[in-house]
């Protein structure tokens, strides 16, 4: 059986090997932490000593290493049964994570190594968000030290799970961007880089005399070297409502558009009679105001048809007008349209290329993002700050995997937002994307039991079977008639038990479940042995001289 820890220990050698060809790292430095790794007794510890091989010479950057506490504990999944629930045993089934994404991940690259197809994360910056690292240098935000430490060993981590084509994406503030992007550099290699685009937080600003802050920032990375990117909807597909006979070639139309205007330049030959479908029309709807404008009655600009008497005859012939609301209008196909100047179709994509500034519609705002939430909690942007709208995560995930069986991971879930964006996508495509969330479940003012508890979980509850975990319905969505996703979540909590715990029943290899991991349950304790002291950190060295264990292991 493959022991995966000694896999993760190869990728950071490699890791160690790439600074001293890209010449960060001194050769001789390298050897004395690759040695170290190598006699490392767990991956938390190998992790710790890769990192003190980081350094930016050519940017400049340094930071003080804050390094994760070496623990005599194993940390193991532990399923949440009154959290879980399945609507539909055909559908897909989620996950969501509980507690510390340390811990989480380590346990996630048991079974997704290299899996991972989209990671999106949103980490913490603010001064009330994760626990011993929380310690500010600015308002509202964590010290620079700390929030590159906190991020590195589970980028480190993230890396390991991403698939050959995954890409990794991280929301991050102005202040700290350029310190994020050189840490992505680092442990995902400059080649690696992606994007680096703004996205709108919220349209206005308050008056200010220096400069209103609109926006921040979206990195990307990928392994990938010939990603190619999904195409960005040129408009908004929900005002396409209406399919004729065409729908297969044009698409479908909207009805935005009346033929007459009052406000082109008047001219004679656009103010005509058209007979269509049994009945007769004029600009502005009557044919006393026409003649008025014929006998020179009009302003420079006025009533007027916008198509000529040879275009509106082409139109009737190919189905390019109808009447709604006794007027005439021009159908607008998502595919196709009346080639200007002449009368002949014309097909369009309607689709065009993301660029640096797709996210800059305030379709991406916060705003949203708070009206989403407000529907699906009635205070819900007052218990959870700051969330980032579903169209986002929505739109990262289209752009870069079109895989309808994609495997997502957000190890900063907070409200549940990337959860959403996957479920919304499945519903419109029939996909089996899967997510998986992991959430520290934070206790703040507005949320006594935890944020995981109190809206992670909550959420998902909500929109995927249309009440809350009481079986009540009070929430706006549910009462705006919203059809709810019917998908499957199983809730895991991180728990731990002693490495050097002895009483059968109570040991790791009796409390880790190996179900929760993809795997069958295991016919032989031996097996069972093996499998946990070769993915399970610490490693359990006393047990190779333990009788009890060794007795137990023979049976």
């Amino acid at each position: 059986m493959e022991n995966k820890i000694n896999a993760s220990k190869d990728m950071l050698i490699a890791e160690l090997d790439r600074r001293v060809a890209d010449k960060i790292l001194e050769k001789s430095n390298a050897d004395l932490l690759k040695k170290l790794i190598i006699k490392s007794e767990s991956l938390t510890e190998a992790i710790s000593i890769a990192e003190l091989g980081t350094t930016y010479k050519r940017t400049g950057l340094h930071f003080d290493k804050r390094l994760e506490k070496p623990s005599n504990t194993i940390s193991y999944f532990k399923k949440n049964n009154s959290l879980s629930f399945v609507t539909n045993q055909l559908k897909t089934t989620h996950k969501l994570i509980i507690g510390d994404n340390y811990p989480a991940l380590l346990n996630l690259l048991i079974q997704y190594r290299h899996s991972i197809d989209v990671i999106y994360i949103d980490p913490p910056y603010g001064k009330d968000s994760l626990g011993e690292f929380a310690q500010t240098n600015y308002e509202n935000a964590l010290t620079r030290d700390n929030l590159i430490s906190m991020l590195y060993p589970r980028l480190i981590l993230a890396k390991q799970l991403l698939s050959s084509s995954g890409v990794i994406f991280v929301s991050i503030d102005d202040r700290n961007q350029a310190y994020i992007k050189c840490l992505m550099d680092e442990v995902f290699g400059e080649s690696s880089f992606l994007l680096n685009v703004p996205r709108i937080t919220k349209k206005g600003g308050k008056s200010t005399q220096t400069i209103a802050k609109n926006n921040d920032y979206v990195l990307g990375y990928t392994l990938s070297s010939d990603i190619v990117f999904s195409q960005e909807e040129k408009t908004d597909l929900s005002k396409y409502k209406y399919e004729d006979q065409y729908v297969e070639t044009r698409g479908k139309y909207a009805l935005t558009q009346t033929l007459d205007y009052d406000s082109l330049q008047y001219s004679t030959g656009m103010d005509y009679e058209i007979e269509f479908e049994g009945k007769k029309f004029y600009p502005g709807g009557s044919k006393e105001e026409m003649e008025k404008r014929h006998n020179g009655i009009h302003g420079v600009t006025d009533w007027v048809w916008r198509w000529s008497k040879s275009a509106v005859e082409w139109g009737i012939k190919n189905d390019f007008l109808v009447v709604k609301n006794n007027r005439i209008y021009t159908k607008s196909y998502l595919k196709c349209r009346k080639k200007n100047g002449k009368n002949e179709i014309e097909f369009i994509d309607p689709t065009k290329a993301f660029t640096t500034l797709s996210f800059i519609d305030n379709k991406y705002s916060n705003d949203n993002g708070k009206k989403e939430l407000d529907s699906i909690f009635d205070n819900g942007s007052v218990i959870f700050k700051n969330p980032k709208p579903s169209s986002l995560t929505t739109s990262l995930i289209n752009m870069v995997c079109s895989k309808k069986d994609a495997i997502i991971l957000d190890f900063f879930g907070g409200s549940g937002t990337t959860a959403q964006s996957v479920l919304e996508l499945n519903s419109k495509d029939g996909g089996e994307r899967q997510f998986i969330l992991c959430q520290l479940n934070e206790v703040t003012d507005t949320t006594p039991n935890g944020i995981a508890y109190d809206v992670t979980a909550k959420r998902l509850k909500r929109i995927m079977t249309g009440c809350c975990y009481d079986g009540t319905k009070d929430f706006k969505l549910a009462r705006d008639g919203f059809v709810p996703y019917k998908e499957n979540l199983d809730v895991y909590e991180i728990n731990s038990v002693a490495n050097f715990e002895k009483t059968e029943g109570k040991t790791a290899f009796d409390v880790i479940d190996e179900e929760l991991y993809g795997l069958k349950k295991f016919d032989y304790l031996k097996d069972k042995i093996q499998w946990v002291c070769n993915n399970f950190e610490p490693t359990q060295i006393i047990i190779e001289s333990d009788e009890s264990y060794i007795k137990r292991e023979n049976e």
